[in-house]
Order: C-alpha cells, then sequence, then structure tokens
C-alpha cells in the first residue's frame, strides 16, 4: 500500500530510532530500505512477543522503537503486551499488518478478521485503521497524539489485494 521509501521517510521524520519485527510479506518488503539508510536501525526478532520486549528495553534506555509486525503476532504476542504497556506503562506505538482485509470477499474465514481489532481494544491500544493509500497522512498525526499522551498506540495496515 506504501512504498519502502514512503515509510522510511516518515518514521525517520517522527524520530523513531528502532524498528523492531518480524515481518510478513507486505510489511516485509520495507526492511531493505529502512537498512540502506540505517536510520531507523532495524532489529530483526524471532518472535512478536519478543519484538514488544526489546522495544521495551530500547524505549527505557531513552530510544524511540516502534514494533513492526503482522496481526497473527499481535495474537501470539498478549503476555508481552501486558507486561510491556500495561506493568511497566510504556507508551509503546507499533504498524500491525491486518492480514486478508483486503480479501474479505475471496478469502472469507480468516479468523485474523474477527479477533485482530477486538484485541487491540482489550489491551487498550489506541489504533486506527488505514485501508487505502489516501489515508498517509492519518499515521503522523495519531503517533504523535499517542506519544505526546504517553500512551501506547497503533496503526492497523490493511493487507491483502483489493
Amino acid at each position: 500500500m506504501f512504498s519502502s521509501e514512503k515509510i522510511r521517510t516518515l518514521l525517520e521524520q517522527l524520530g523513531v530510532t528502532h524498528v523492531v519485527t518480524v515481518p510478513d510479506s507486505t510489511i516485509g518488503r520495507w526492511q531493505t530500505a529502512i537498512e540502506e539508510r540505517g536510520t531507523p536501525r532495524l532489529v530483526r526478532v524471532c518472535r512478536e512477543g519478543e519484538a514488544w520486549q526489546v522495544a521495551a528495553g530500547l524505549q527505557l534506555g531513552g530510544a524511540t522503537p516502534l514494533v513492526l509486525i503482522q496481526c497473527t503476532g499481535l495474537l501470539e504476542s498478549g503476555d508481552a503486551i501486558r507486561n510491556a504497556l500495561h506493568d511497566f506503562g510504556l507508551p509503546l506505538f507499533a504498524i500491525i499488518g491486518y492480514r486478508s482485509y483486503l480479501n474479505q470477499d475471496t478469502l472469507p474465514g480468516d479468523t485474523c478478521l474477527v479477533f485482530t481489532e477486538p484485541t487491540l481494544d482489550a489491551w487498550k491500544i489506541d489504533y486506527r485503521l488505514v485501508t487505502r493509500p489516501s489515508q498517509f497522512d492519518d499515521i503522523r498525526p495519531h503517533f504523535v497524539a499517542c506519544r505526546d499522551a504517553g500512551k501506547p498506540g497503533a496503526i492497523l495496515l490493511a493487507e491483502g489485494k483489493a
């Protein structure tokens, strides 16, 4: 939906220092552009729950990390989210790929479409759903509002073929 260059430039402008990621086929394409310039720094982890904890450590150390995962990884991350966002009270931000969102007619029955948004609500993560390229400019104000309020936030980025 968004070019690698556009995302990298936005992250740089927002002051993101590290992108902690377990990539999927959509958001994983951004890795090369992020790595090429080295800012923000790309940090690959093995599991999505680990991404939240690595981001938590970076935040505690004074960095501005962003978690970049797919919604299936969000569902795997419950305890790590509870710990980082609520026990430690860290205002981490994430971009979460919303698997199959744009394929609902051709891929019916994907339970990611049933559980992703209620999971974000349950974990009290303030999110915005981005379903089309014209919403790119919605990312920055949401990131800034969450940062300024000291609360966790996310962009839920629709994936698939419309």
